[in-house]
Parts: C-alpha cells; sequence; structure tokens
C-alpha cells in the first residue's frame, strides 16, 4: 500500500494580495517534504469558480513546478476534467505528454467529468453530455499519444490528420485513472481497465470494500481504453494528527465542519438545477400540444424562442388557477436519491467525528 498527498487548495477567506501565492507555494514546499518522508503520489483537484473550496484551476502549471523540485514523488491529475470547453482533448493530450516528459516519466493521469452546477454553467455545459464527452475525450487523448499522424470524426470531436506533440515519456502512455463516486461508476472504471480514483467521503469501510469489489469485477470484464489495464485502486479520506486525540480534534473540528458543509451545498447545487431543468422539460412536453396555433418558423411569423410564457420554471402556471407543481420525472427522483445519499454519509461521518452540524454552532 502506498500513502500520497491529495490538495483541493482552498483559500479562506479574507483574501489579502498574497493569498492565492502563500497557498500555493506551502503545496510546492509540502511535496518536497512529502516525497523526503516517503510520500509516494501528489496529487491535486480541477476545480474552477469555487471560491474557498478550492483554487486549484490551473494544476498542470502546480505539477510543472513541483516537478521541478522533486525527483521520484509521482504527480497525479486528480483529475482533469474532460468535458469541453473545460480541456479540449489535443490540448488535454499535449499538456500531459509535456509534463510527464519534464518530470522524467511520472505523470499518473486521472480524469473525470465535474460535479458541481458552478463549474458545469459557468463553461456552458449540460451535465446529461459529460459522460459522453469523457468517453469520446480519454479515446482521442490515447490515440493522440500513441500514434504518429492522429485523426478523429466523433459524436464531439473532430480532428483533421494531425501529428500531435509531444508525445509522454511513459509507454505506451502514463497510467490512466477515473474518479467515482457512485458504486456504478466503480465499475464502469474496472470494464475500461483504468485506475480507481473513489472519492467516497463519509463511507464506512464496510461499505467501500463492496465499491472496490464492484471495481475488481469490473476488472474481470475489462475492455481497456488505454492501450493496457491499470489495476490499481486509490481512495481518500482526511487525516490530521497531532499529540494527543483531543488537540488533534480541537486542531482540524472547524476546518472538517467547513469542508463537510461547503461539500454539500455543492452536491445539493447540481441536484437542485438538474431537477428543475428536468421538471422545465416536462412543462415544455405537455405544453407542446397547447402551442400547435403558433406560426411555423418562416412561414406567417417569426420563431418562437425560449421558454413558452406561460411556463414556470418550478411549475405549470395555469391560466387562473395560479401555480401548479409539476411532477418530478424518475430520472430526477433516482438522481435525488444518489445525492441525498452522499449527504447522508458526509452527515454521519462528521457527526462520528463529534463534529456538530448545528448551522448555528
Amino acid at each position: 500500500m502506498d500513502f500520497g498527498l491529495f490538495y483541493e487548495i482552498p483559500v479562506a477567506a479574507p483574501w489579502h494580495e498574497r493569498s492565492e501565492r502563500d497557498a500555493y507555494h506551502r503545496v510546492i514546499d509540502q511535496a518536497v517534504l512529502g516525497e523526503q518522508v516517503g510520500f509516494s503520489h501528489f496529487w491535486t483537484v480541477e476545480h474552477h469558480f469555487l471560491s474557498e473550496f478550492s483554487h486549484c484551476s490551473a494544476p498542470e502549471v502546480l505539477y510543472g513546478a513541483v516537478a521541478a523540485r522533486t525527483k521520484t514523488i509521482r504527480i497525479g491529475h486528480g483529475v482533469r476534467l474532460l468535458p469541453f470547453p473545460y480541456n479540449h482533448p489535443i490540448r488535454a493530450a499535449e499538456m500531459a505528454a509535456l509534463l510527464d516528459c519534464v518530470c522524467d516519466g511520472r505523470l499518473e493521469f486521472g480524469t473525470g467529468r465535474s460535479a458541481t452546477r458552478d463549474e458545469l454553467e459557468g463553461f456552458g455545459i449540460d451535465p446529461n453530455e459529460t459522460r459522453g464527452m469523457w468517453e469520446e475525450a480519454l479515446d482521442v487523448i490515447v490515440g493522440a499519444w500513441t500514434t504518429d499522424v492522429f485523426s478523429w470524426e466523433g459524436t464531439h470531436f473532430r480532428v483533421p490528420p494531425r501529428r500531435v506533440l509531444p508525445k509522454p515519456l511513459q509507454k505506451p502512455h502514463p497510467p490512466l485513472w477515473m474518479a467515482s463516486t457512485s458504486p456504478a461508476s466503480h465499475e464502469i472504471a474496472g470494464r475500461k481497465g483504468l485506475g480507481l480514483l473513489s472519492f467516497t467521503i463519509g463511507v464506512p469501510p464496510e461499505e467501500l470494500a463492496s465499491r472496490i469489489a464492484l471495481y475488481r469485477s469490473g476488472l474481470k470484464e475489462a475492455r481497456p481504453a488505454g492501450k493496457f489495464i491499470n489495476d490499481r485502486a486509490a481512495t481518500f479520506t482526511m487525516v490530521h494528527c497531532a499529540e494527543t486525540d483531543a488537540e488533534a480534534r480541537q486542531n482540524a473540528a472547524e476546518s472538517v465542519l467547513w469542508y463537510f458543509r461547503r461539500s454539500i451545498d455543492l452536491i445539493g447545487s447540481l441536484a437542485a438545477w438538474q431537477e428543475g431543468q428536468l421538471r422545465l422539460h416536462a412543462h415544455a412536453a405537455r405544453a407542446q400540444p397547447e402551442r400547435r396555433h403558433l406560426p411555423a418558423p418562416g412561414r406567417h411569423g417569426r420563431r418562437h424562442r425560449g421558454r413558452p410564457r406561460d411556463l414556470h420554471p418550478e411549475g405549470e402556471a395555469l391560466p387562473r388557477g395560479g401555480l401548479r407543481p409539476a411532477p418530478l420525472p424518475d430520472a430526477a427522483v433516482r438522481h435525488r436519491a444518489r445525492q441525498g445519499d452522499q449527504v447522508d454519509r458526509a452527515v454521519r461521518a462528521a457527526r462520528d467525528s463529534g463534529v456538530s452540524l448545528d448551522p448555528l454552532a
């Protein structure tokens, strides 16, 4: 078993002009020290717009600085966001390959889709399309790394014949990983032959064991997305060491509580956003028969854009009956249930740590 370092890079407000500079330099210094004391890996997230929670929006730049000051610790994207326009897969391939050359073949390439409204909406990404974009982008990246002259014609990306440079130092390419939160995604990672990055905050050890088993089961039927199977599994937890348990609790309780609360807010924001979208689509579909009288585009009137005037994003506005909530589609019900499970686990973990979840505490 290896032990690595994992960073969100939070920067607490109120900020001063050197807040982010100091945060990044502390992380670099900790990576150097981590290598000296025996940590095997250095990982960070890629996040955007998440004030205080994570200011790590350009991890590839940080990795270059870490690579220059270390020799053996492996440097991992935890993860590189693949839906476009976070990163075009050709640019992701180029940046990762260059980093692999600079760090002498120490890159671990973790991939993911993103799971917050702030990020997805901020980049104009439909959350329902992220899995397809992630899968295709990963295929493009592997092809760009392992093909002399590469071309691609797919659903989301088109690349004319080009020589993508540089190529990574590790052959055939750096180890590939996938971020996983739900049980189903653990099995998907195995079936794709990807290393598992199990982000399971609040999941008890016995539940984590069952998820690792799902991953191992998927590996037995793997059709690798890369040129080889990466069968390693990693999981994430928070640790703070002090002279006594009481001192550790005193030092870390406020920060742990803040992290759980912020995580819950981010999880809930995506679920609520997707629920609202599904409600709106359901309203629009039900309203179609009532809109048949509208002129066809280009014939007797202008094209009607946007949502119907008589609809409200959170319910159905009746002509004289006020607002009537629409039934939630099954997909939204299932999604909300999954998100609720994650929140419940986070809350239980906080309480088990002796941390109050009272918002006034």
